[in-house]
C-alpha cells in the first residue's frame, strides 16, 4: 500500500444545478456587492462569490439568520472539499459550532444522498477556529456569548457516519464519510463495535479503489 494519500474523487454531477441556485441565494440574502458579468463561468462565479462571503466575515458585521441555511446549503452543495470550507467558516463565526454541526448532522440523516456526501465534506472543516468573534448573530434570548465547545456534536456525528456509512450503498456517500470516520472499536459505545468491523470489512472488499486505499491508511494510522 502506497504512503501517499489518494485525493477524494469527484462526485458524479447531478441533475440541474443546485449549487448555483445556491450562490444566488448567499449573494442575495447577505447583500454580497458582487455581480455575475457576461462571460463568467460557472467555476470563477463560484470564486468570487466566495472571496466576497471572506471579505464579509473580515467586516464582523452580524449575519441576518436566513442566512444560516443558505450557508449550509451552499456548504453541502458545494463539490469542492476545499473551497466549501469558506461558507462552513463564515457560518460558524455567525451562528456558532453546535449549531452548524447539529445542522450538518440533520443533512446526514434526513438528506438526499447528494447532501449526506455534500455534509460529510463539510464537517471536517467544522474544526476550524473561529476568527471572528464579532460577527456572531445573537440568538433567540440575545446572548452571543455562548462558550465555543470544540466537541460540540463529535461523538454523535460519528456514531451517525457510522450507520450511514455501513447501511447506504451509495458510492459518493461512502467515499465522503470514509475520510473522517474512526475506525477504532475504542471510539465508540461496545454496542457499535460490531460495526466498526462491518465498516472495515465493507471498505476492504469494496471495488472501488478509494475506499481500499484509505481504509488501510486509516486502519494502520
Amino acid at each position: 500500500m502506497p504512503d501517499f494519500l489518494m485525493a477524494l474523487p469527484a462526485p458524479e454531477a447531478p441533475d440541474g444545478d443546485p449549487f448555483e441556485r445556491c450562490l444566488v441565494d448567499v449573494v442575495r440574502v447577505l447583500g454580497l456587492d458582487v455581480v455575475r458579468g457576461s462571460g463568467i463561468d460557472d467555476y470563477e462565479w463560484g470564486h468570487f462569490v466566495r472571496a466576497a462571503l471572506c471579505e464579509a466575515c473580515k467586516q464582523e458585521t452580524p449575519f441576518p439568520e436566513q442566512s444560516f441555511e443558505v450557508l449550509l446549503r451552499a456548504a453541502v452543495h458545494d463539490t469542492d472539499p476545499s473551497f466549501n470550507r469558506w461558507f462552513v467558516e463564515a457560518a460558524l463565526n455567525g451562528f456558532g459550532r453546535g449549531r452548524v454541526r447539529s445542522r450538518l448532522i440533520g443533512y446526514l440523516r434526513t438528506g438526499t444522498d447528494v447532501e449526506r456526501a455534500g455534509a460529510a465534506r463539510a464537517w471536517y472543516w467544522t474544526a476550524l477556529p473561529l476568527d471572528h468573534p464579532h460577527l456572531r448573530t445573537p440568538r433567540p434570548d440575545g446572548d452571543r456569548t455562548e462558550p465555543d465547545d470544540g466537541a460540540v456534536g463529535v461523538r454523535e456525528w460519528n456514531e451517525a457516519a457510522l450507520r450511514e456509512f455501513v447501511d447506504n450503498e451509495d458510492l459518493d456517500v461512502r467515499r465522503c464519510i470514509l475520510p473522517g470516520l474512526p475506525l477504532r472499536p475504542s471510539a465508540y459505545p461496545a454496542q457499535l463495535h460490531r460495526l466498526v468491523e462491518e465498516a472495515v470489512a465493507i471498505a476492504r472488499s469494496h471495488p472501488d479503489p478509494y475506499l481500499q486505499h484509505r481504509v488501510e491508511h486509516q486502519v494502520r494510522g
